[in-house]
């Protein structure tokens, strides 16, 4: 294909990248870098994870995982807690000021996405939502490893309420 702009692949991987970049830019009057905030939202997802966990659903060594939770030990946002059967394996949870710091991460990221689905009336948001979850789950089933089942497996189980707000003088979630 001549026009790489016309790509699935292309666009799907654009849109990311031009959330992430929106949100970092949002979020970082909280003082919270991407590798922070990554970390932070693993952790709420999948609390007591471990050190390797962690690393494995960040896809980073185990090195760089444990310099991350180290600095963010160091701001108070996470502790570690060793595993009762076994001493080896630390555990590792967010703070109650990291669930407040969680907490308005989700609401700018979720601004983020609305802002870049103004375009979008509801029912298009609904569509575009199942079809990305049909490919996410053509996806996980297709891995012939176990990474995507369990970053699947690691997706919060309730679905948080779709905010609604007005534009161009009509609600959409």
């Amino acid at each position: 294909m001549s026009n790489t702009d016309e790509y699935i692949g292309v666009v799907i991987s654009d849109v990311a990248r031009l959330l992430r970049t929106e949100f970092d830019r949002r979020v970082r009057r909280l003082g919270i870098t991407r590798a922070q905030w990554l970390v932070l939202t693993r952790l709420h997802r999948r609390p007591g994870a471990s050190h390797s966990e962690l690393a494995e659903m960040m896809e980073v060594e185990k090195a760089t995982a444990g310099r991350m939770i180290d600095r963010l030990v160091a701001n108070g946002w996470v502790e570690r807690r060793t595993q009762a059967d076994d001493r080896r394996v630390k555990r590792v949870y967010l703070t109650k000021e990291a669930e407040r710091v969680h907490k308005r991460i989700w609401r700018i990221a979720e601004d983020t996405v609305d802002a870049g689905l103004a375009d979008l009336a509801g029912p298009e948001r609904k569509q575009l939502m199942a079809l990305l979850q049909r490919i996410k789950k053509t996806l996980v089933s297709a891995d012939d490893g176990e990474g995507a089942q369990r970053e699947l497996a690691a997706a919060p189980r309730k679905r948080a309420p779709v905010a609604t707000s007005r534009l161009n003088g009509r609600a959409v979630p």
